[in-house]
């Protein structure tokens, strides 16, 4: 199972793009570190999905596209 950062808006509606990681770990530091620069969000979630790992995510580099 592969995971997707899901980015919670007013009126509880979910977003996502085409995202995906291998790991929960890292989809949840993306969406962090992502969620931090953003203002519409109010929330971030994990999901997972079956999806192919489009990005990998590091403390030092962050969001990288495969």
């Amino acid at each position: 199972m592969n995971y997707r950062p899901i980015f919670i808006l007013p009126g509880a509606e979910r977003a996502k793009n085409g995202q995906v990681f291998a790991t929960r770990e890292e989809a949840a530091a993306s969406a962090a570190d992502r969620f931090m620069r953003w203002t519409a969000p109010t929330g971030y979630a994990v999901e997972e999905t079956t999806d192919p790992v489009t990005f990998t995510w590091s403390r030092d580099e962050g969001d990288r596209m495969l």
